[in-house]
């Protein structure tokens, strides 16, 4: 997620959130900032469209996120907050089916798509933004990991499997054509994905070795 007619805004520590007015101001400017970017993409989007959208002072704004970029990243870390309920089908490979189909209903549908489209574009814009959408996905592998950490548990994947790059290995072909070669993505193609990174899993490919401290 870094800048263009933008300033660059120094990285700052993420403001507390707590209940009452603070959560309600950071919810409007959130909702306000995913639709101004969603409208008009990183170069359109301003300090001073959000807090008209928001109903906050710009000054509150400038001073509680920095400017723009800071908008972005508190999206994406309202986004990473949100809960992701994961599917519990008994069989590896389905339930990273159902992972990766998600994603490609979500990218590819028309109402949905734009927003998270349009917000990934933006992060990518700034160094502060790409901290975030780094952080974001971080969070995403953490929680989805669990998928794999049930497998394990049942005799279906080998000990010590890294269930977060099982979740990366399965999502990253479908975030590479959507993002990077700009590729059609249908359903076989997350099908597929999600296919693979079973296959790999099971062969035990993402066993996760502890460092040797000879550096052998």
């Amino acid at each position: 997620m870094t800048g263009a007619t933008h300033p660059e805004q120094p990285p700052h520590t993420p403001t507390p959130r707590p209940g009452g007015r603070s959560a309600r101001v950071r919810t409007d400017v959130v909702t306000a900032t995913l639709a101004e970017v969603t409208e008009k993409g990183y170069d359109g989007l301003t300090v001073e469209a959000v807090a008209t959208r928001s109903g906050v002072h710009k000054a509150t704004l400038y001073r509680r996120w920095g400017g723009v970029d800071g908008l972005v990243a508190e999206a994406l870390a309202a986004s990473a907050d949100q809960p992701w309920p994961l599917p519990d089908t008994g069989d590896l490979r389905e339930d990273l089916r159902r992972i990766t189909r998600e994603v490609f209903d979500v990218f590819t549908d028309p109402e949905l798509g734009p927003t998270p489209t349009a917000l990934i574009s933006a992060a990518q814009r700034s160094d502060v933004g790409a901290a975030a959408l780094r952080a974001f996905f971080a969070a995403r592998h953490r929680q989805a990991a669990e998928v794999a950490e049930r497998a394990a548990a049942r005799g279906e994947l080998p000990a010590g499997t890294d269930g977060a790059e099982v979740v990366r290995a399965a999502t990253a072909p479908l975030y590479y054509r959507l993002f990077v070669t700009g590729e059609p993505l249908d359903a076989r193609a997350a099908e597929r994905a999600a296919d693979a990174a079973a296959l790999a899993a099971r062969a035990g490919l993402f066993i996760t070795t502890p460092a040797d401290p000879e550096g052998n």
